[in-house]
């Protein structure tokens, strides 16, 4: 299968390196992603930072990292 970067992949599964599982077969390429993003917080004084490695997101306060905020929902 040849993804949308030009890639050609095996079939199978694999995960991307901006966090999305996808998977190969004769039918073509499917993706989705393996994250949930953060909804439902002050985004005038939070902002959420996400993780490559690890595949997450974390809400923080902007004027210091140090402090997370609370989240109400989380939408994938």
């Amino acid at each position: 299968c040849l993804d949308s970067n030009g890639e050609v992949h095996k079939f199978g599964s694999w995960k991307t390196e901006d966090c999305h599982n996808c998977f190969c077969d004769r039918s073509g390429i499917q993706c989705c992603s393996s994250f949930v993003s953060p909804s439902g917080y002050d985004e005038e004084k939070c902002e959420s930072i996400f993780n490559k490695e690890t595949c997450t997101y974390k809400v923080v306060e902007k004027d210091d990292h140090s402090k997370e905020c609370p989240v109400h929902g989380w939408v994938g």
